[in-house]
């Protein structure tokens, strides 16, 4: 039998061979469990589990002909089984398969998810380390802000990645659930204890109030941690695109030996997989709608949940596993320029830097309203000017000088000072 969590890709989690797989994990650990409490022979159980075996595309072939895939599925590994197979699945209905199954392939999908999330941290952790010196322009609205660090933006980054990690550690009682509780939950055919033993074996744990279904607010919330993990991931894409942009070009994707941008211009260097990773974190925001839908089945159950878990559960888990992977080798990739950056963050002769000459101004004994408005006047003339000039502006101006030497005008265009206590934020991520 295929052990949990030892599968290397995230696609085989979805085939229709590991569906299976769990499928008949389940009832063979429901067989244990009614063996166990000496409901049915033991006997019987060890020929089940030395016999029963699948076979998917007689499974599909059986399906075409009774419409029905638990039944299909069933009929299959009687075929293997013989005699014994009459006690598989008593008590039981079809929910109790494919839900407790579902579980199964979630955890498992879970766990490598978190793997992989781990690896992201780490890159993120180490290119912070790498560049929390390399000084460059903030930015707010799309403007130049004031200076701030390319290792202090990857520490934001790193942080909403470690809250991520969390999330998912979180829900993980939450998804590990199982129901074998039959028609409408209520255990008529099939004892409490049986699914307590089941899940026992299973490394799950029973749902508390199962409806013939496990309430899919659990479910929606698995997808929800997925899509808020996107969310995350299109947020650091779209940044290094606006940071590849010509007229930017403060990092890069690593473009390889041999690799085209543009079929019409040969010159072009495209941020492709950050663009790719901005298209999937759409996909998985719209699957989280979907699983959200799905809460509100009629009575105890219906089955219009099915068709659409069929499609959000491998597309959500294969994506944001590809995500991660994609992710983690760009970070760990990705080309980075600080000369460009200080080029950008001296544009206008370091307008950037007009707080630190207003707040000096200020201590100097200049009202606050009036030092606002001479440094903003020699900003924008700066800005408007071309070759403007904001420190040369500012040496010129006599409301300035009078208050200010050169050296104290000087010393407002040295960054350390909007960087000195960034180490303390450095030091709680142990950067």
């Amino acid at each position: 039998m295929i052990e949990r969590y030892t599968l290397p890709e995230m696609g085989e989690l979805w085939t229709d061979q590991y569906k299976f797989q769990t499928w008949l994990q389940v009832e063979i650990a429901v067989c244990e469990a009614q063996a166990k409490l000496g409901l049915i022979p033991q006997a019987a159980v060890d020929t089940i589990k030395e016999n029963a075996n699948f076979d998917v595309a007689r499974i599909l072939e059986i399906e075409a002909e009774v419409r029905h895939d638990v039944i299909a599925f069933l009929t299959n590994v009687n075929e293997y089984v013989g005699d014994a197979g009459r006690y598989i699945h008593v008590g039981m209905t079809s929910s109790d398969v494919l839900d407790t199954a579902l579980s199964l392939q979630i955890v498992a999908s879970h766990q490598l998810i978190l793997t992989h999330v781990e690896s992201l941290i780490q890159a993120i952790r180490y290119k912070a380390q790498e560049h929390r010196d390399t000084v460059m322009i903030g930015r707010s609205h799309g403007i130049h802000a004031e200076p701030m660090t390319f290792g202090f933006k990857l520490a934001g980054w790193l942080a909403e990645m470690q809250r991520h990690r969390e999330r998912l550690t979180r829900i993980t009682g939450d998804i590990a659930v199982g129901q074998i509780s039959g028609a409408v939950g209520t255990y008529a055919n099939i004892d409490p204890e049986v699914e307590e033993l089941t899940c026992q074996i299973l490394g799950l744990k029973p749902d508390t109030a199962s409806t013939q279904v496990i309430s899919r607010d659990v479910h929606a919330e698995f997808i929800m941690t997925l899509a808020g993990l996107g969310a995350s991931i299109e947020r650091f894409a779209i940044e290094i695109r606006n940071l590849q942009r010509t007229d930017v070009l403060e990092v890069e994707e690593f473009f390889s030996k041999g690799q085209k941008g543009s079929s019409a211009m040969p010159h072009k260097r495209n941020p492709i997989k950050s663009e790719r990773l901005t298209g999937m974190a759409r996909i998985l925001r719209g699957n989280a709608v979907a699983a959200l839908e799905n809460v509100a089945l009629w009575h105890e159950r219906d089955i219009s949940h099915s068709s659409v878990e069929r499609v959000i559960f491998p597309d959500s888990c294969i994506l944001t596993h590809f995500m991660l992977v994609e992710t983690t080798k760009l970070i760990k990739n990705l080309l980075v320029y600080p000369e460009n950056m200080k080029r950008n963050m001296n544009l206008y002769g370091g307008v950037v830097f007009s707080q630190r000459v207003l707040l000096t101004l200020v201590e100097k004994g200049i009202n606050r309203e009036d030092a606002y408005k001479i440094v903003q006047t020699n900003a924008h003339q700066a800005w408007n000017t071309p070759g403007g000039n904001f420190q040369k502006a500012l040496e010129s101006d006599p409301q300035v000088t009078e208050k200010l030497t050169p050296e104290e005008i000087q010393e407002c265009f040295n960054p350390d000072y909007q960087l000195r206590n960034l180490n303390k934020v450095y030091q709680r991520l142990d950067i």
